[in-house]
């Protein structure tokens, strides 16, 4: 059995993209890219939600890690693609954060919220008949 797991590693290794697509190089970053795509289906959420420090924490998060997965040998390309998305997540993440709490984004979205209450609602069929 021993010997055909490494008969089979082997002739794995020996492809260069079968290689790659098993190594930490693929996989690590694959995994990683949770985060941005969770901060991409936040981006649809309300800005009360947005936690500044933690936005922050992962801005300086993902660049230094883009800086550090083209630092390292072999470059690591899909690693990189990962934090410069992440970077560009959190980025707009802290805007929003920044309009709603300091920009006038709250008062905005409460008048908004206001005028939305105050509109009459369209009579309902009933009552148009009586």
């Amino acid at each position: 059995m021993a010997a055909f797991v490494k008969a089979v590693n082997a002739k794995i290794r020996a492809n260069p993209v079968l290689n790659y697509v098993c190594s930490t190089h693929f996989w690590g970053p694959v995994s990683n890219f949770g985060i941005p795509l969770a901060a991409i289906m936040d981006t649809q959420k309300s800005p009360e939600l947005i936690s500044g420090q933690m936005t922050a924490a992962l801005c300086v998060y993902s660049c230094t890690f883009a800086r550090y997965a083209l630092a390292i040998t072999p470059k690591n390309y899909l690693l990189f693609a990962c934090h410069v998305v992440n970077g560009g997540a959190q980025f707009t993440q802290g805007y929003r954060y920044l309009n709603y709490n300091y920009w006038g984004g709250k008062e905005k979205l409460a008048a908004a919220k206001a005028a939305q209450k105050d509109t009459v609602a369209p009579p309902k069929l009933e009552e148009v008949k009586a």
